[in-house]
């Protein structure tokens, strides 16, 4: 390693041991103070807007001169209105409860010992990210308010945009009398502190959190050397069973798919049941290119509509977050739930119907984080679950799974109080 790698590695091993200091001080904070510093970072992130929005326009513009267009420069752009959501999210979780201390069960021993399972913060959290600025301050808020300290490395293609919110964070931090530790960014977009994040950083770290694309998450679950809370890419899809309500159908399917093409939530395939395939899918497809969405469908999708491109088999499997979308016929609840076991990726599927019968059947079949009935894909966020913002959508079974919020960060320990009790 030369000197350069050298002083960076010491430099991430320092964040580390500053970490676990910031994590002490969050956990030591009563709720109120790690309330008031959420409310002070969303109230200096609007303060700082003409900073954050300058930041942002440098990495829109290298971003532009490196050919990025369309939904992946959505995803990295900020104007006033969307900085305003970004500090109103983080305000929506200063007014969540505080998770830490609470026992979540309570019982008492025949040998009169009262035990109990508290929430407590899992410890040093280290998030790699891609893309979105807004994870900068939903993570920072997030783990303040499960009292986790955090270490952010978000993408070079927003590096600006992420360090100038990261400034307001701490300033709102330290006006709640917090220490900086308790959030801190990696300021360099060199790739190998990624390497030292996923290293540990001398075993600082508790918990490694990836969003981004798979290659991303590929690589942190294959080199870290701390647990990883996965979040795969939304291979997400709608079924649009016999029983569905054409016109609620349509707009489900329409806002599910292009709401917002370039979010986790996006739904990008459409099954509809064979069952009434010549009835659903030409309103629900005519809906669709109308709104400017390009359907590639299987064979018994395109006797019906033959407008459409021949699907691939690249298609079932491909995370367009674009106005892009397969559509496939399927034979009932059966059907739709075999293609999802087979192409999904776990993350969100809905179905569309009014017969009770078949929802259950689907929600009992659907082995997915989020599984909905008669709504829209794009309710998979975790804001619109009430959890005030999210860290992502977890896509694992173990630990946290769906929208991960303050709660979904912390861990539990059991308090066991005696009046002196022995064991014989």
């Amino acid at each position: 390693m030369d000197d350069a790698g050298m002083s960076l590695q010491a430099t991430m091993a320092g964040m580390g041991r500053t970490a676990r200091e910031g994590a002490r001080a969050l956990r030591l904070a009563t709720p109120e103070q790690r309330t008031a510093a959420i409310q002070a970072m969303a109230a200096a992130i609007r303060a700082d807007a003409p900073a954050i929005l300058a930041a942002n326009a440098k990495d829109l513009a290298k971003a532009t001169s490196n050919g990025v267009s369309g939904p992946m420069l959505d995803r990295l752009a900020l104007d006033e209105a969307r900085l305003a959501g970004v500090a109103d999210g983080v305000e929506a979780v200063a007014n969540i409860p505080d998770p830490i201390g609470v026992a979540t069960s309570r019982w008492t021993r025949p040998n009169g010992l009262d035990i109990s399972r508290v929430r407590t913060p899992i410890g040093v959290i280290a998030m790699i990210y891609e893309s979105r600025p807004n994870v900068t301050a939903d993570a920072a808020a997030l783990c303040v308010r499960s009292g986790n300290a955090v270490i952010l490395r978000g993408g070079s293609e927003c590096i600006h945009s992420n360090l100038a919110i990261h400034a307001s964070i701490e300033r709102g931090l330290k006006s709640a009398g917090l220490p900086a530790a308790a959030v801190q960014a990696v300021k360099t977009a060199d790739r190998a502190a990624v390497g030292f994040i996923l290293a540990g950083l001398d075993k600082s770290i508790d918990l490694i959190i990836p969003r981004g694309g798979k290659s991303l998450v590929a690589r942190v679950q294959a080199e870290a050397r701390a647990p990883v809370l996965g979040h795969l890419e939304g291979l997400n899809h709608v079924f649009v069973h016999a029983g569905a309500d054409v016109k609620k159908a349509v707009d489900i399917v329409v806002n599910a798919k292009l709401r917002r093409v370039s979010v986790c939530g996006s739904a990008e395939t459409l099954l509809i049941d064979k069952a009434a395939a010549d009835k659903l899918l030409p309103p629900i497809a005519d809906a669709l290119i109308r709104a400017g969405c390009e359907l590639r469908g299987d064979a018994a999708a395109r006797a019906v509509e033959p407008s459409m491109k021949a699907a691939t088999p690249d298609d079932w499997t491909t995370e367009y977050l674009a106005a892009i979308l397969a559509v496939a016929v399927v034979d009932g609840v059966e059907g739709a739930a075999k293609h999802i076991a087979t192409y999904g990726s776990g993350h969100t599927d809905a179905i569309v119907t009014e017969d009770a019968g078949a929802a259950e059947a689907f929600v009992a079949a659907v082995d997915s984080a989020i599984v909905l009935v008669n709504a829209s894909t794009q309710f998979a966020d975790g804001g619109e679950f009430g959890f005030g913002a999210e860290i992502g959508i977890a896509t694992d079974k173990l630990h946290a799974r769906g929208p991960v919020g303050a709660e979904q960060l912390t861990t539990f320990k059991y308090v066991v109080r005696g009046t002196g009790q022995t064991r014989p």
